[in-house]
């Protein structure tokens, strides 16, 4: 029998209310640890997720837990075999441990005992993302625990760091996620109080338009503006279109290669699961 940590939402809030600050470290370029470190007192508890490698270089020492998503075949730092990769950078008694989370019904929770010793606890999501998030994405671990946190209702501060959804040169930005749903939600709930965003963007470049022409009601400022976007949007979708049409041989030949890809082990895994 599989062996589960699930905690009741007043037992998370008693676990969690303890912190001045919970600060959502994303996996971004845009942060900025030392800042933050230098600037929240020390009763602040940092949530980390998944592959901290790309954030961290050492081991941190201030009060930490470390947020493991889960896949079809369990936590992905279990079956990928990076567990022990992860949490070499945690450890000691500022560590709070890992928590296993899933936010859709296809995702499954990997064991208490899977986790290199360290203290595991679960968190299933689906059902408050099930009517929320838009039909044929999923949502990303940092903007589930987001909107969990905020539902909680602690006594500290959530703050969001990194949190710019923007593509680089070193970190990819899936499409399974819709992340101009999550954006605006996560904008909105910053601009309503429920939560901080950090890494220069809960400043809306906008507000100086409001400022310059008072007396333009805001959503005339808002129409223009989508209006703007919408124009810059179709030029775009042109240039996409010119791109593919350019780019059809080459995707043909890279199409035809990968039919002699072995098979991945969520591939197989996924085939047998059907059997």
């Amino acid at each position: 029998m599989k062996v589960f940590n699930v905690l009741t939402p007043d037992a998370w809030k008693t676990l969690l209310s303890r912190y001045s600050h919970i600060v959502l470290v994303a996996n971004s370029e845009a942060v900025d640890l030392e800042r933050l470190r230098s600037e929240l007192p020390q009763t602040a508890l940092y949530v980390f997720f998944n592959k901290v490698y790309k954030v961290l270089d050492e081991p941190f020492s201030s009060h930490s837990v470390l947020v493991a998503r889960s896949g079809v075949m369990g936590a992905n730092i279990v079956h990928r075999r990076e567990a022990a990769d992860v949490l070499r950078f945690f450890g000691g008694d500022d560590f709070l441990g890992v928590v296993n989370i899933r936010v859709s019904v296809e995702e499954n929770f990997s064991e208490k005992n899977c986790f290199e010793g360290a203290e595991a606890r679960h968190l299933d999501l689906t059902q408050m993302l099930a009517d929320l998030y838009p039909i044929g994405k999923i949502a990303t671990s940092g903007f589930a625990v987001a909107l969990w946190l905020a539902d909680l209702q602690l006594p500290g501060k959530i703050l969001l760091a990194g949190f710019s959804a923007k593509r680089s040169e070193k970190w990819k930005v899936f499409d399974v996620h819709d992340w101009t749903f999550e954006q605006i939600f996560l904008r909105l709930f910053a601009r309503m109080g429920s939560i901080s965003m950090m890494g220069g963007v809960d400043a809306s470049p906008y507000s100086a338009l409001a400022k310059r022409f008072p007396q333009v009601p805001p959503i005339e400022i808002a129409m223009t503006a989508a209006e703007v976007l919408s124009e810059r949007l179709d030029d775009t979708n042109s240039q996409i279109d010119r791109l593919i049409s350019v780019t059809k041989f080459i995707r043909a030949v890279d199409n035809f290669f990968r039919r002699f890809k072995p098979k991945t082990r969520k591939q197989r895994f996924l085939e047998k699961s059907k059997e």
